[in-house]
C-alpha cells in the first residue's frame, strides 16, 4: 500500500529526478526478490480500479499498488519476509499480509 496522494505528489516531480529514484528502488526490489526467490510465488502490478455497488460502477482510487503470494509455514513467517522491504521508501508505505485459503 502507498497512500494514493503520496503518489500523486510523486508524479509531479521532474522525470528525471523520479527515474533516479525508481532506479534505486528497482536494483534494491530485485535483490530482495533474489534473496526471497523461495517464498515468493508471484508478483503483480495493480492498475487502475473500479468501485462496484449496488448503485453501479465507479471511478476510484485506493492504496493497493502490488499484490504479491508467497509460501510460508504461517501468517507471522510470511508477515517476516517483508521486514526492511524496499517498499518502505515511500512516504506512508505500508504492507499487509492476509492468509488465503480454498473456498
Amino acid at each position: 500500500m502507498a497512500p494514493a496522494e503520496v503518489i500523486a505528489e510523486w508524479m509531479k516531480k521532474p522525470e528525471e529526478e523520479r527515474k533516479e529514484a525508481e532506479a534505486k528502488m528497482r536494483t534494491e526490489w530485485d535483490a530482495w526478490m533474489a534473496e526471497h526467490k523461495d517464498s515468493v510465488l508471484n508478483t503483480i502490478a495493480l492498475g487502475k480500479t473500479k468501485r462496484v455497488s449496488e448503485s453501479g460502477v465507479e471511478d476510484t482510487k485506493n492504496d493497493m499498488m502490488l499484490s504479491s503470494y508467497v509460501q510460508a509455514e504461517s501468517l507471522e513467517a510470511a508477515a517476516a519476509i517483508f521486514a526492511n522491504h524496499p517498499h518502505f521508501q515511500i512516504p506512508g508505505a505500508t504492507i499487509e499480509v492476509m492468509e488465503t485459503r480454498p473456498m
